[in-house]
């Protein structure tokens, strides 16, 4: 029994034909927009890759452009096919290609959908990759003369200023890390060298931050060193030092900036997705219908469209059985009888 089994006129094959190659191209500028959107995402993310440590989140904004690529190509070509899918003569030029061009469509349809979930789905993995990345950076942000790292310093500062935020997951991540270079301390001090000489792996640590850590909302100069020393700061007080440094770490800014770009990027995705799978129906609805013309061989009489020739589960045994005939083809024959060499004049 077919599935969605629908009947049509020839005006209503007509008119169904005439709405696909309509949105056939509305489909390519969707396509446009989904390339654009994966796009902006990529250039988003390649923003701050340096805090990054695994750069597989971009996978995401490659699908997109992948397949925002093939829409275009996809649609462009389906607008002319169903054009002329509207005359049964025109349709014959056509009909070995519409199977292929069905599960192409259908492909397609299917990786936008995937696109969609991903950017639902990505959270977790950038969480780790910003974690991990960020640590790494201000492991590293004192190393400014450093090839291949010179550029941490400033790709941190800015994030910080930006984003207002410090530190990893807070402004006291400063204080586990030497950030300042030993090219900068006075090593003829006697509070450097005991600093260093108290540090198992003879760090320079102190409890004081950079300065773009320091909040423009702060109504004292900043204090950026000798942060939990209060005594070492005059008419210090606690509630304004709440406002002299960002409070916030930096991972969960960046996260919830993407989180927030792919959530609305999701959303236009899955609309996308949508418009899409109502375009394959009705190709699928119209290949069927044209198909059916030319085995009644009226061009004028009605033709019956569907979306399956059989029930979801006679399609699934027909598909299981055509594969294990393909598998069959390529066996090697295990009859004994062709390995057995024929001896000339043999009796």
């Amino acid at each position: 029994m077919a599935v969605c089994k629908v009947t049509f006129s020839k005006a209503e094959r007509e008119k169904l034909a005439e709405i696909l190659c309509l949105l056939n191209w509305v489909s390519v500028v969707t396509g446009a927009a989904l390339f654009w959107v994966g796009l902006f995402l990529k250039v988003e993310i390649q923003k701050w890759q340096e805090v990054m440590s695994d750069q597989g989140v971009l996978h995401v904004p490659h699908m997109l452009i992948a397949t925002g690529l093939a829409a275009c190509c996809i649609n462009f070509l389906g607008g002319k096919i169903c054009l002329d899918c509207a005359d049964p003569n025109k349709f014959l030029r056509w009909k070995l290609v519409m199977m292929p061009y069905v599960a192409c469509t259908f492909f397609f349809t299917f990786c936008v959908l995937v696109g969609a979930l991903l950017c639902y789905s990505v959270g977790g993995q950038l969480q780790e990759s910003l974690f991990l990345g960020l640590r790494h950076a201000m492991r590293h942000y004192k190393d400014t003369d450093t090839p291949g790292r010179c550029y941490l310093k400033k790709t941190l500062d800015l994030l910080q200023i930006q984003f207002q935020c410090c530190g990893n997951t807070g402004y006291r991540d400063w204080f586990q890390v030497q950030w300042i270079s030993n090219r900068y301390l006075d090593m003829s001090s006697s509070s450097v060298l005991e600093r260093l000489r108290s540090n198992v792996e003879g760090k320079y640590l102190l409890d004081g931050v950079p300065f773009s850590c320091c909040s423009t909302f702060s109504p004292r100069p900043c204090i950026q060193h000798q942060v939990s020393n209060s005594s070492a700061h005059f008419n210090y007080d606690a509630r304004s030092q709440q406002q002299n440094l960002w409070e916030g770490g930096c991972r969960q800014a960046l996260l919830d900036h993407y989180t927030g770009i792919m959530q609305s990027m999701g959303v236009a995705v899955l609309l996308i997705w949508l418009f899409e799978l109502l375009v394959l129906t009705g190709v699928r609805f119209l290949q069927t219908a044209m198909e059916n013309v030319l085995l009644l061989g009226d061009p004028d009489s009605e033709s019956v469209g569907w979306i399956l020739e059989n029930s979801l589960a006679e399609t699934a045994r027909s598909n299981v059985k055509i594969i294990k005939s393909l598998g069959k083809c390529y066996q090697v024959d295990d009859d004994p009888n062709l390995n057995v060499s024929t001896e000339p004049g043999g009796g």
